[in-house]
């Protein structure tokens, strides 16, 4: 490997990507192709990197195979910072069993943490625990242990585990700053600002008030019965009961739960669960029907018992009862949660990260776009979602995952 290939591979490792370029932009062999490739990724032009880094895995050829490899992590990164979530997996899962057999331990074990971050923003935090169980940090440069601790916090934050968080991201920090990358100490310093961002609204006795992640934990954690508008779930000490695929009977559920221990009366009920401004008899029935089917699921947890004027929850061991909603009362709250990372997101990412359908994500995209929340740029497969950090909202996705118990 010439000198300017050496020089611009230090420049990027130290997060330089102007002087890695300043090296190596009138080039084309495949080597500098590569480092082009990166250094338009750190400067935030994923499609020229895509295109350069692609260009740089057809002229290495099927010999170099570790090159090869390599620029397939790479192209596995830009795919994950520009959230294309669709990017084939299985590819990267190749790059790096070909970079283990012929040695390269570090940029394998990116790979790995590559593949963690991807599993993260999806939701599959037991997948990203085994994945990280195999790895050791204390064996791999500062840049690597700065990601894995920012792994361990994402995952803690989504177990809602804040002291372990906490911990993680202090790791985090001290390995950016042996790193010496700015662009890294910045990330892991966003990262910690969810620790300090409000993940919940307590609704309580006709009162609300903003709860950061460790008052969510220990909410969870007391005796409370707590109906959790974030998961759309009711529990206590232990006990979940999930209602996210029962819509009607979590808004039944978060009325009585918001009223507590005053009973809801029957119009109030309909107007909310079945948006009837004008109840009349067949609205009342379906509520008894409704209501019974809320009895039942919560059966383990409350008691449901109807009352002259409405409905009331009565819990069974819980001396309180509170609904925990999102931070910012929003219909599509969940598509904001992801859009407000500052990333540019793809509807088709979206709806993988959510479980959703496409089709329900766009809906929700076009109903935020007109109401100025979220801005788009591209056309067709191309086209992106973003919007700008929206405050008081938690951006780290600290709620929507399940609960530990599930």
């Amino acid at each position: 490997m010439d000198s300017l290939i050496t020089a611009a591979a230090r420049a990027l490792a130290a997060g330089d990507p102007l002087g890695a370029l300043n090296r190596v932009a009138l080039r084309d062999d495949a080597p500098a192709l590569a480092l082009r490739g990166i250094a338009m990724a750190q400067l935030g032009d994923f499609v020229r990197a895509k295109v350069l880094v692609r260009s740089a895995a057809r002229a290495f050829g099927s010999k170099e195979a570790v090159a090869r490899a390599r620029c397939v992590v790479a192209e596995a990164e830009i795919a994950l910072v520009s959230r294309d979530l669709g990017w084939p997996a299985k590819a990267l899962d190749a790059a790096r069993m070909t970079l283990e057999a012929h040695g390269d331990r570090v940029n394998a074990a990116h790979a790995r943490y590559l593949d963690v971050r991807r599993q993260l923003l999806i939701g599959h935090l037991d997948q990203a625990e085994r994945t990280l169980a195999g790895l050791d940090a204390t064996l791999l440069p500062p840049v690597l242990g700065a990601a894995h601790e920012l792994a361990v916090a994402g995952i803690a934050m989504r177990r809602l585990h804040a002291k372990a968080a906490r911990e993680a991201l202090a790791r985090a920090a001290q390995a950016a700053r042996l790193a010496g990358i700015p662009a890294l100490t910045a990330e892991v310093d966003n990262a910690s600002l969810a620790l300090h961002t409000p993940a919940a609204r307590l609704l309580a006795h006709g009162e609300e008030r903003l709860l950061l992640l460790e008052d969510v934990e220990t909410l969870l954690a007391s005796k409370a019965l707590v109906v959790d508008a974030c998961r759309y779930v009711v529990c206590n000490a232990g006990t979940v009961v999930s209602l996210a695929r029962r819509p009607v009977l979590f808004e039944l559920a978060s009325a009585l739960g918001e009223a507590w221990p005053e009973d809801v009366p029957r119009d109030v009920l309909i107007a909310r669960a079945f948006r009837a401004k004008h109840p009349d008899e067949s609205h009342r029935a379906r509520l008894r029907v409704e209501m019974g089917r809320l009895r039942k699921a919560l059966r383990a947890l409350a008691d449901v018992s109807a009352t002259p004027r409405g409905f009331a929850l009565a819990p069974h061991s819980a001396r309180d009862v509170v609904v925990l909603a999102r931070p910012i009362e929003e219909k599509h709250a969940a598509v904001l949660a992801f859009l407000v990372d500052g990333e540019s997101w793809s509807s088709s990412a979206l709806a993988l990260a959510l479980g959703a359908s496409q089709r329900t994500v766009q809906r929700a995209l076009d109903a935020l776009a007109a109401a100025g929340k979220v801005q788009s740029f591209g056309q067709g497969r191309a086209r992106r979602w973003m919007t700008p950090h929206v405050p008081g909202f938690a951006t780290a996705l600290l709620l929507p995952a399940p609960l530990p118990s599930d």
